[in-house]
């Protein structure tokens, strides 16, 4: 099994949930995060004076999947979720030993 750690902007969850949704992904966990890249974050202008913003606001949304869906799946974030300018985020990819479902003691892919 794959995990996926897909790190977005804010604005491209809902054109990743309804790419996920298609894949017949199983279920996914989403978290609200700050970070920056190699950008380093941007600078900003209030009132005349800048600022410098290093800390922008991401979406991290994690998923098992099984190794055959995780590349084409991954070829389908990237094409339909990129938009070519710096901030487009990252895909994360983790080997999985096991999964354990709590209220069943399913074990591997039965468990997703």
């Amino acid at each position: 099994m794959k995990k996926l750690e897909i790190i977005i902007q804010p604005e491209k969850l809902e054109a990743l949930k309804a790419i996920l949704d298609a894949s017949n992904v199983s279920g996914i966990m989403i978290s609200n995060i700050m970070g920056y890249g190699n950008q380093k974050g941007h600078k900003q202008f209030y009132r005349g004076a800048e600022y410098s913003v290093n800390l922008l606001p991401k979406i991290k949304v994690e998923t098992v999947v099984e190794p055959e869906v995780a590349e084409p799946l991954i070829r389908k974030i990237v094409e339909e979720i990129k938009t070519g300018a710096y901030g487009d985020g990252k895909i994360f990819v983790y080997e999985v030993q096991d999964a354990v479902r709590i209220r069943t003691g399913e074990r591997g892919s039965a468990a997703l």
